[in-house]
């Protein structure tokens, strides 16, 4: 009898975890000239100079740009330092925090338990985690003692309103409401990276209890709801979230460098923050959060929102996926009409710029953006994280550009000038 229990809870974590193999084959990003894939390499050759004068005036310490098109990268290369202090040279596969790159990977295993059934997206979160039923607005808040009042929200907060950004839940530490702030820093509640002993399941609780910036679905509010995603993920899927990214996306995909915290043997490769200080480039201090996060502390913080490190290499593997319409090395993630949902529009009302809309996990290009130039096609999908790293995939090109740097309280003109560069490469 044992053994039959054994063999059945061996055949269903099989059924129930192991990826599907695809009808499709797209190979594993390679190296490839320039040429090959209609780009022109005297082209490329400017993204060089650009990437170079930037570490050489000073404007970032380092940086790793990658380009790929048609599963083919043209491009990489690693520019500067990891650690100036230190005279450590980066390298094309040093590790970086991805911060909010982290959302897009939460977001895409919520569509894979949606794709099984688990779930419906306009479901009530509290229908997963109840402490979410009893949601209310805020109302009134006193300056004086923090005291607050609340307004029953008018409808629950949906699992689609938590990968949209419109659930009204705030952001703790960086929100741009002084009031959620002090909020949440009294409620105790974990914005973003700790290396406290927390689980997200904690945190998650204590988020529920807060007030709402306001009622769910009427607006986009910048939020913790992808945190709150990773805890739904545990929830759903009965595995801790890490360990479902690692067996369910990362491994099947191959992307060995990509952790919420680093094996020992990877802490020498992560990328220190670094900030201007008298016209030189310093280690980050500790602030809200320790930089050395993902390998100190007690480790249990799975941050759905924010948490993750990882490589260009990897990222661009997780992006070339999307490419694929959700396949990659024979192995299916997702369905190409899932991500035809998750590129759709789901909430246009965002920025200021017409030339976007925001799907279940990107900012996506629309006809307008495309006009302006410089954003790729309509459908190219990017974000960023906190650190200062960024990425677009354009479906219509079939290209990837991405450039990772690790710093704070700076800025620079990376970002947009590596986008216009990457479009003028093309050459077919």
């Amino acid at each position: 009898m044992k053994q039959l229990s054994i063999l059945f809870f061996s055949l269903f974590t099989l059924i129930t975890f192991a990826q599907t193999t695809s009808t499709s084959f797209s190979p594993p990003l390679s190296d490839a000239t320039a040429g090959s894939v209609g780009m022109s390499q005297e082209r490329l050759d400017k993204v060089d100079q650009m990437l170079a004068a930037s570490v050489k005036d000073g404007d970032v310490p380092g940086i790793v740009a990658l380009i790929a098109r048609n599963g083919k990268i043209v491009y990489h290369k690693a520019f500067g330092m990891a650690d100036n202090e230190s005279g450590r040279v980066l390298k094309r596969d040093d590790i970086f925090r991805i911060a909010s790159q982290t959302k897009a990977i939460t977001a895409t295993a919520v569509m894979m338990l949606w794709e099984e059934g688990k779930f419906r997206l306009d479901d009530p979160i509290s229908n997963y985690i109840p402490e979410f039923k009893d949601a209310g607005v805020l109302d009134t808040y006193s300056e004086a003692d923090g005291t607050y009042t609340t307004k029953p929200a008018t409808t629950p907060i949906t699992i689609r309103h938590l990968l949209t950004h419109t659930s009204g839940i705030g952001y703790g530490v960086i929100d741009g409401d002084q009031r959620f702030k002090k909020i949440y820093a009294e409620a105790g509640v974990t914005d973003l990276f700790t290396t406290q002993n927390i689980s997200i399941a904690e945190s998650v609780k204590k988020l529920a209890k807060l007030p709402l910036h306001h009622n769910p679905g009427d607006k986009f509010t910048y939020s913790e709801g992808l945190d709150v995603l990773g805890y739904f993920i545990e929830v759903v899927s009965g595995m801790p979230f890490d360990e479902f990214l690692r067996t369910r996306i990362f491994d099947p995909l191959g992307m060995d460098d990509t952790w919420f915290y680093l094996p020992k043997e990877k802490h020498s490769r992560l990328v220190s923050i670094q900030h201007p200080v008298d016209g030189k480039w310093k280690k980050f201090p500790v602030t809200f959060y320790d930089p050395d996060y993902p390998i100190k502390g007690k480790k249990q913080f799975f941050s759905g929102g924010a948490g993750l490190s990882s490589t260009v290499k990897d990222y661009a593997t997780f992006l070339q996926m999307y490419l694929n319409n959700g396949e990659l090395n024979g192995v299916r993630i997702l369905s190409r009409k899932t991500i035809e949902a998750i590129m759709g529009l789901q909430f246009d009302d965002v920025w200021d710029s017409a030339g976007s809309h925001y799907g279940l996990a990107f900012r996506v290009v629309n006809q307008t953006g495309q006009n302006e130039g410089g954003q790729g096609s309509v459908g190219t999908f990017s974000w960023g994280g906190y650190f200062n790293t960024q990425y677009f995939a354009d479906p219509e090109e079939n290209m990837i550009g991405i450039i990772f740097k690790q710093t704070q309280r700076s800025s620079d003109d990376t970002r947009w000038k590596f986008s216009q560069l990457v479009w003028q490469s093309i050459d077919d």
